[in-house]
């Protein structure tokens, strides 16, 4: 054996072979692991690069399984709400953004969170104090809703009098008057009328996106959306164009978006584009689903009507946005045509479904090896825990999201009452009933930060610096283990991917894909693994990322 490019010594190495599995050091020639162990020093020649790891960790690369890359990266270049808190924040923001950029026709960005305005819903008319010359169309942070100010309502024809959509719903006064936040399908009303961006600026999009997920070592993903979803455009041609030239350093698995206004005469095109959705590494070979829209707005599908705030039962118990029939008819069809379906389920209800829609295609077709998902898991019903390893449905767990934060305790826990509060994302239970887990952010709905995320997975609560809130855990019997976590964001969700058999865990023979920590988050307590940092980003034995 010849000498290494690259050697990694004098640290700990998680390997994610096992929870457990770890050794000091690691060899890398060609883009490709070459040696794992303890003494790797007769593979050191003089143009070996040594990187010392003087007690840090290094780890397989992080694999999101559900993101928004592009998405996330234009909204970096937009009116970019995500770093501020509360309404006085966003309006100055958003003032100065309108003021530095008067050549803009719209006002466009996003990521502001629903718990800054009492009950989730922003007005148009705090909105046009800031921005009235001109329409401002502003997505809140989990992409389900909407702000608008009035330019925009009177652009896109809403009044009193437009009904709400079958997939959403037009937020109201007493009178009827529609007040500024558009929910779910309602958003359509508008930004089918916002301007195009140019592929040019979908790939620079792209490629901000790749450059901010890299710094948090993240060298793979699943981007959940690739079509015409939103106000963004397909990300689809940006990856292709990306991909096709070298400049998509991750490895990318797109999820093809179903379009749920029609109905299974879109497999065709689906089709067409999975042949042409290639290039690089990305291949577009999973298909996305999004079977309800979330608690705080009150469309997540549950299986009992939500409450009204004070324990009494309402009318309403969310959407499903997919038919079931439809549903148990699409899943089998798209297993059998090799398929990999990808679902959102935030609500009970939701979670069956999709459940059941993949007992369908089991019965029909047999098990197969798409390695189907249910991403989010807000609220699953007990009884279906033991499904996802019947079916050998995985988990695909955002798990930033299970805290005691402001949205958590005043959009959402009133309205679910005590006995569904208490099924919220169940990754314990998951767990130990035999599932596979794996991981993802949802980023540009939440931080792509992997380390905040598995901080909550094993604390269930919010990582340094991150959500502000009740300092309980949430539901800690859910809670799962440092060594489950990282496996889950590395090796969990390279299974999701089909990436596997070359990446997600550190084993002589697979792809150098890497990062390096600035500590081993094992020495610490656990309340301090979320302040854990990224230092070094490896694709292939490249370096695409070190911190300042």
């Amino acid at each position: 054996m010849g000498h290494a490019d690259l050697v990694f010594t004098g640290g700990s190495v998680f390997t994610a072979t096992t929870v457990r599995s770890r050794a000091s050091a690691v060899a890398v020639s060609g883009g490709h692991i070459i040696a794992v162990g303890h003494d790797v020093d007769d593979l050191i020649g003089p143009r070996t690069e040594v990187v010392d790891l003087r007690g840090r960790m290094l780890a397989p690369g992080f694999q999101d399984a559900h993101v928004h890359a592009m998405w996330g990266g234009l909204d970096m270049l937009r009116c970019d709400l995500s770093p501020y808190d509360t309404e006085r924040e966003y309006l100055t923001a958003i003032g100065e953004y309108a003021a530095s950029h008067p050549d803009h026709q719209w006002v466009l960005g996003g990521g502001w969170a629903m718990s800054a305005f009492p009950g989730g819903t922003p007005t148009a008319a705090a909105l046009d104090a800031v921005v009235l010359d001109r329409p401002a169309f502003l997505p809140n942070r989990d992409g389900h809703g909407a702000w608008v100010n009035s330019t925009a309502l009177r652009l896109a024809g809403i009044d009193g009098d437009t009904p709400d959509p079958a997939d959403g719903r037009i937020e109201r006064d007493a009178e009827g008057i529609p007040t500024g936040t558009l929910h779910e399908g309602a958003m359509t009303l508008v930004n089918r009328l916002l301007p195009v961006e140019s592929p040019e600026r979908l790939v620079e999009a792209l490629l901000q996106g790749q450059r901010y997920l890299h710094s948090y070592g993240i060298t793979a993903w699943q981007d959940a959306i690739i079509g015409s979803y939103g106000d963004a455009g397909d990300p689809g041609p940006a990856y292709v164009t990306a991909g096709a030239d070298g400049r998509l350093t991750a490895r990318v698995v797109g999820a093809l978006w179903w379009d749920r206004t029609a109905g299974l005469e879109q497999i065709p095109s689906l089709l067409e584009r999975r042949d042409r959705y290639r290039a690089g590494r990305f291949a577009a070979t999973s298909v996305k689903i999004m079977q309800d829209g979330v608690a705080e707005n009150f469309t997540a599908s549950m299986l009992e009507p939500y409450h009204d705030g004070h324990g009494h039962p309402t009318d309403n118990s969310g959407i499903s946005f997919v038919a079931p029939e439809m549903l148990d008819e699409a899943v089998p069809r798209l297993d059998a045509l090799g398929f990999q379906v990808h679902f959102h389920a935030i609500g009970d209800r939701a979670v069956r479904q999709c459940l059941d829609a993949v007992a369908h295609a089991v019965r029909r077709n047999g098990r197969s090896d798409n390695r189907h998902h249910i991403a989010h898991l807000q609220v699953v019903h007990p009884d279906d825990i033991p499904r996802f390893r019947d079916l050998g449905v995985v988990a695909n767990m955002q798990s930033l999201w299970a805290t005691l934060e402001p949205q958590m305790v005043e959009l959402t826990l009133p309205f679910l009452g005590p006995q569904r509060a208490a099924w919220q994302y169940p990754f314990g239970d998951l767990l130990r009933a035999g599932a596979v887990l794996a991981a993802g952010s949802d980023w540009s709905v939440s931080s792509p930060n992997p380390l905040a995320a598995i901080h909550t997975a094993v604390n269930r609560t919010a990582a340094p610096g991150y959500a502000e809130g009740d300092d309980d855990a949430f539901l800690p019997e859910q809670a799962i283990d440092l060594g489950t976590s990282l496996v889950a964001y590395t090796a969990g969700s390279a299974w999701v991917n089909h990436l596997d058999a070359t990446t997600g865990t550190i084993e002589v023979g697979k792809l150098a894909d890497l990062v390096v920590l600035d500590r081993d988050p094992f020495d610490g307590p656990a309340d301090e693994i979320g302040a854990t940092a990224v230092q070094q980003t490896f694709v292939e034995g490249e370096r695409v990322y070190a911190a300042p």
